[in-house]
């Protein structure tokens, strides 16, 4: 029993390599109705994005607004004062995105205002300013801001997608450690081997990530790898089992699941000293740990009481707490962060969902409509969740927002994805000015 749970808990692994597309299965029954104009074109030189239709995409794709199409446009305005609001009301769009984009050698300045058609009012007049190459970024950070002035959630369109993908035949993959903007593009693969990864992680700063691969002797070991300086070490590879890493909030910790005391038990590594502590002695399976997000606890998953389950450990006492009752299987814990909900990966009549756990009213609720889904991580503005699945035999990636109300899927150009991992911060952060 103890070799399969493991195998159940830990070594869920097949993937893609290629640019993901996000394909909008449910959205709000009543969308935001908003229109962005072909921003205006100064200045000489080709570009390789037009940023109106990543702002364009962005919005349409998560599922909380519908776009008007360019072509059914009464008018095409690039300034406040040739905004005919009337041509607006007609077409029943109730928020308006116009701007201009000006390029100067490499320099690129982006203005844009959102109106609000029916107070016919500006709410948002911003002016970005980046290089030739960070148009996509542009295009990101206006939509966060409009989402946010929307619907006052912090947006996550400027955010990252980590995710493993397996190539090839069952008996000669090659395995990649992709990472890709939110909604798929800019795809880059950080490490390409012919062992297994698993259980990707982000650091809190968005500059390392921590990663099983068996690249050594095919053997499990845990690599911390720092993106920006494109290097890597290993931190642990014992005798059997290195699995589950976790950053702690403040980024000076990981929590793993080592078995090199003989049973799966969950520690504690400080990446600056490089010491480590033993934090569950149990002779079960302790796993899949996560932080919350003081860092003053941990929760993870443990079959100590007969089948896996979730529990919180407080680390000031160590005492340990059992948080899931309802059903033989519960796993994959990641609390939010506001502390009020657990999400996890639950089985309902021999089906794996992912479920949100209300730990202060104890409600569970089932997000997704999906099969054997597992791998659930939090987007860093807390209101959705990506998660793997199964379409057609085929491993992808969907997503489905805190309330259930937005589901959408990434499905890849080719092969299998597993194990996505939502990073925690903005790829870039650009310069601007607020008028």
């Amino acid at each position: 029993m103890r070799y399969s749970l493991i195998l159940i808990l830990f070594l869920c692994t097949s993937v893609i390599a290629s640019e993901l597309r996000i394909e909008v299965t449910q959205g709000l029954d009543k969308p935001v109705r908003i229109a962005v104009v072909p921003f205006e074109r100064k200045g000489w030189g080709r570009l390789s994005e037009k940023v109106s239709d990543v702002v364009n995409s962005d919005l349409q794709l998560s599922g909380r607004f519908s776009a008007t199409p360019v072509e059914g446009m009464l008018s095409r305005p690039h300034r406040a004062n040739e905004v005919i609001y009337r041509d607006w009301r007609l077409l029943k769009v109730e928020y308006l995105v116009i701007g201009s984009l000006t390029t100067k050698g490499d320099d690129v300045r982006v203005e844009y205002e959102l109106h609000n058609v029916l107070e016919k009012s500006r709410e948002i007049r911003e002016t970005v300013f980046a290089n030739r190459d960070e148009l996509r970024d542009i295009g990101h950070h206006i939509s966060d801001q409009i989402f946010e002035k929307l619907t006052g959630i912090v947006g996550a369109f400027s955010s990252r997608i980590m995710y493993v993908t397996a190539l090839g035949a069952v008996d000669n993959r090659t395995f990649r450690l992709n990472i890709a903007d939110a909604d798929g593009y800019r795809v880059e693969t950080v490490l390409e081997t012919k062992e297994p990864i698993l259980s990707p992680a982000w650091a809190p700063d968005g500059n390392r990530i921590a990663y099983v691969s068996f690249e050594k002797d095919s053997k499990p070991a845990i690599y911390l790898h720092d993106l920006p300086k494109k290097s890597r070490r290993i931190i642990t590879n014992f005798q059997g089992l290195n699995g589950g890493p976790a950053f702690s909030p403040d980024g000076e910790k990981l929590a793993l699941v080592l078995s090199k005391s003989g049973n799966p038990d969950i520690w504690t590594y400080d990446l600056q000293t490089r010491k480590m502590a033993q934090i569950t002695r149990h002779y079960g399976i302790d796993t899949e740990p996560s932080w919350s997000a003081d860092g003053q606890s941990l929760v993870f998953t443990s079959n100590r009481g007969g089948s896996p389950q979730i529990y919180k450990m407080d680390l000031r006492d160590l005492k340990i707490e059992r948080l899931t009752f309802e059903g033989d299987y519960n796993a994959g814990p990641s609390v939010l962060a506001d502390g009020s909900g657990l999400i996890m990966v639950h089985r309902r009549k021999d089906v794996y969902h992912i479920s949100l756990l209300d730990l202060r009213r104890g409600g569970l609720s089932v997000l997704t409509q999906t099969s054997l889904d597992e791998s659930p991580s939090i987007a860093p503005n807390g209101s959705m969740l990506i998660y793997a699945t199964q379409e057609a035999g085929q491993g992808i990636l969907a997503a489905v927002s805190i309330d259930g109300g937005v589901r959408f899927k990434l499905p890849s150009s080719e092969g299998d994805v597993r194990e996505p991992a939502w990073s925690p911060k903005r790829r870039k952060t650009l310069t601007s000015i607020f008028d």
